[in-house]
C-alpha cells in the first residue's frame, strides 16, 4: 500500500546550535533570539501541516540524541537525521521510508502551508520529482514518486549557495518529470530575516 510520506527537517531548538548564520552573521540578531525564532516557526510549521490524513508525517531530528527530547508533539513519528552531509541525511529517508512518494521539508519557512504540501503531492502524482525554489537558488522542497525507480540526486550539491537547486536537478535522469512549485524562502541569514519580518 502506497502512502504519501512529509518529512520534516528539524533540529533541537538549543541556543547556539541553531541559525547560527541568522545569530552571528553581519547584523546577525543574537544566538537568543534566534533560538526564539526557530521555536516559534517549527511550532507554527508543525500545527499547520503535520496532522493531516492525506500524508504521515515524519521528524527528521538532529542530532540523533534529540529524537526522544519531549519537545516534539508524541503524535508524530520521528527518526535521527543520522551522520553527513545534508545530502545524505536527505537522501535516508528515500530509501528507509516505507512505500509511498516522499516529500521532504524544512522547519524554517515561515510562509509554508498545507496548500504547498498538497500541490506537492499532487505534482508527484504525474511527475517523478518536485522541487520548491528559493530566491538564493536553493529550494525550501524536494519530493520523489520512489516509483517504478528511486532516485536519489543528492550527490555534490553545493548546499548553502546558489547552485543548490541547479546542482540538483543537474543529477537527475534526463528523462526524469520535474515540477516546480511557486518560490518561498527560508530564514537564513539576517538578511533573510529582515525581509520577511516587516510583514509579520
Amino acid at each position: 500500500m502506497q502512502t504519501n510520506q512529509l518529512v520534516i527537517f528539524v533540529r533541537a531548538p538549543v541556543a547556539g546550535a541553531v541559525k547560527r548564520r541568522l545569530a552571528w552573521g553581519p547584523g546577525g540578531i543574537g544566538a537568543v533570539a534566534a533560538c526564539q525564532f526557530y521555536r516559534r516557526n517549527i511550532r507554527a510549521v508543525l500545527q499547520r501541516v503535520a496532522v493531516d490524513k492525506r500524508w504521515r508525517t515524519w521528524l527528521a531530528v538532529s542530532p540523533d540524541s534529540a529524537v526522544r527530547s519531549g519537545f516534539w508533539p508524541r503524535r508524530l513519528d520521528r527518526l535521527p537525521q543520522g551522520a553527513g552531509s545534508l545530502g545524505q541525511r536527505m537522501a535516508r529517508p528515500l530509501v528507509t521510508l516505507p512505500p509511498g512518494p516522499v516529500v521532504i521539508v524544512g522547519s524554517d519557512i515561515p510562509d509554508l502551508g498545507k496548500s504547498h504540501v498538497v500541490a506537492a503531492f499532487r505534482a508527484l502524482g504525474s511527475h517523478e520529482a518536485v522541487f520548491g525554489p528559493a530566491n538564493d537558488g536553493g529550494y525550501w522542497l524536494a519530493g520523489f514518486r520512489r516509483r517504478p525507480r528511486r532516485i536519489v540526486p543528492f550527490r555534490g550539491v553545493r548546499w548553502s549557495s546558489e547552485h543548490a537547486l541547479a546542482d540538483t536537478l543537474a543529477n537527475l535522469p534526463g528523462t526524469a518529470r520535474v515540477a516546480l512549485l511557486e518560490h518561498l524562502n527560508d530564514i537564513d541569514t539576517p538578511a533573510d530575516y529582515a525581509a520577511w519580518r516587516p510583514v509579520n
